[in-house]
């Protein structure tokens, strides 16, 4: 039974709301897992062991800051560490974290070359992006046997590295070209991408994805090959592909970008994304499943594993940590589930005791930068209470890109509907510089309400249905999120952000 969740009791909840990324309730108990592991947007991930410690960075396209560590020491409940990249570039894709002697490095694509930061510490500072001048993307440090350094590309080529990571110093040679997809298939290209590179004992075992990352939910996949040498030649796996979505009954659509690494206690495992059935809006989430060895030298998923049903646990560990999207706005920085589309400058706010200043750009959601965070749940309730100054314009809104949004808003006086881009005023004349905003989400269906005091909620006659907001329709690989907007001319105060999920 849905359960409509009260003001008070929204803001007692503030912080005790479930774990963003600790797994749902499953059917045999704790010690196992329901995937994802990560609930929401976060695509193609690239997965660190450091001693018993796990880090965990994946693509954060236009938002910035950008190329947010996550830690774990159990691989099922994660916590945020810090942004690696918050100058602006442009679109981030798939990174690459990697520790290399007692310093850390993330390389990743954007535009039409690949960047690498780099820190002393995982914590940070990390540094400015460094431009390889190398193009090509989903870029792949290894080392040989000597301890030299390479980065392998999405196309089966790679280039050598200086010594210390930050320059490319050859040219890009062709190693591998893939495993033949049968024509039959239903996929949406061949497109090779994602690779990664694992030594074990006498052999390096290359992972990579084909199929295409998003269209038919059966054409994303992941395939294996292995080689005594970690230039070739290449020998395909015969258990390829190693993981794939068989047809769109299932849960999870679209599994691909896989990585293998050893987990606790000699246990391996593969870290990979996939869309859920009825929500592409959400993105890509990410997903963990066993991996076994065969007699015979290759690896396969374990015999019996369903990427929606219940998989033991890594460790059967206990933990307290919660991570919540609410926020008071409290302190001297934005907490790490903020991120600015297409921008971050941080002369536009301002953090005190009293709230977030933001002031106002542009001329419509499409031009004002929002600032976003990623929903987690399939339903959920968020609010937000806001104090409106001089000309602008604010509102909480569930944003894809520039354009493609939809949400509530206010100006000094007036509360306002946006429904794919057409704004205009649905309650007039009913407030004065201040306002507390909320939208529902029911699945893929959205009501919108204001309140003038927090406590009494009146909907507006105006709700959205949100379905298509995804990639196999508008393109760019991005999810549908929450974002705040501060437009026009003047500030936007922002107080007391609330995100609640709701039970279906």
């Amino acid at each position: 039974m849905k359960r409509i969740i009260t003001t008070a009791i929204l803001m007692l909840l503030t912080f005790l709301a479930n774990a963003q990324h600790q797994v749902n309730a499953n059917s045999k108990g704790d010690a196992y897992y329901l995937n994802p592991i990560f609930a929401g947007d976060y695509p193609d991930p690239s997965i660190l062991r450091d001693g018993d410690d796990y880090y965990i960075v994946h693509s954060s396209f236009e938002y910035y800051p950008g190329l947010l560590i996550w830690h774990s020491k159990d691989l099922i409940n994660w916590s945020p560490v810090t942004h690696a990249l918050h100058k602006y570039i442009g679109s981030v894709w798939a990174p690459d974290l990697i520790k290399y002697g007692n310093k850390y490095y993330i390389y990743f694509p954007s535009g039409n070359t690949n960047y690498v930061v780099t820190a002393n510490s995982i914590n940070g500072p990390w540094s400015d992006p460094i431009d390889l001048k190398v193009g090509n993307i989903d870029p792949f440090h290894f080392t040989d046997a000597a301890g030299k350094r390479y980065l392998f590309f999405s196309n089966g080529g790679y280039v050598p590295l200086s010594d210390d990571g930050l320059s490319v110093t050859g040219e890009l040679k062709n190693t591998y070209s893939g495993w033949k997809i049968p024509r039959e298939w239903v996929i949406e290209c061949f497109c090779m991408e994602g690779p990664k590179l694992v030594k074990r004992g006498d052999y390096y075992y290359l992972t990579v994805a084909e199929g295409g990352t998003a269209g038919p939910a059966t054409g994303h996949m992941v395939i294996s090959a292995r080689s005594k040498s970690p230039f070739g030649p290449w020998e395909n796996s015969p258990y390829n592909p190693i993981i794939r979505t068989k047809d769109d009954s299932e849960k999870w659509w679209s599994k691909g970008h896989g990585t293998l690494f050893e987990g606790p206690n000699g246990k391996w495992w593969m870290v990979f994304h996939g869309y859920e059935n009825g929500y592409y809006n959400m993105g890509r989430q990410t997903l963990l499943e066993p991996i076994t060895w065969t007699s015979d030298g290759w690896y396969k998923i374990a015999d019996g594993i369903k990427t929606g049903e219940p998989i033991k646990k890594p460790l059967n560990r206990v933990t307290n940590d919660v991570f919540s999207l609410s926020d008071d706005f409290k302190g001297l920085e934005l907490k790490s589930q903020w991120q600015f589309f297409g921008e971050y400058d941080t002369a536009r706010f301002r953090l005190t005791d009293n709230g977030l200043t933001i002031k106002a750009k542009g001329n419509s959601v499409a031009n004002c930068s929002p600032l976003l965070c990623i929903p987690s749940n399939h339903s959920y309730i968020a609010q937000v209470e806001l104090l409106i100054e001089g000309n602008a314009v604010g509102g909480m809104v569930l944003f894809y890109d520039n354009n493609a949004y939809s949400g509530i808003l206010a100006d000094h006086e007036n509360v306002l509907a946006n429904l794919r881009g057409w704004q205009f005023p649905t309650e007039k004349g009913v407030i004065k510089n201040h306002v507390f905003l909320r939208l529902k989400k029911m699945r893929n269906t959205v009501n919108m309400y204001y309140s003038v005091d927090g406590e009494k909620w009146v909907k507006t006659e105006n709700s959205l249905e949100v379905s298509s907001y995804n990639h196999n329709v508008l393109g760019g690989f991005l999810s549908l999120r929450i974002g705040l907007c501060s437009i026009g001319n003047g500030e936007v105060k922002f107080k007391n952000f609330v995100y609640q999920p709701i039970s279906e």
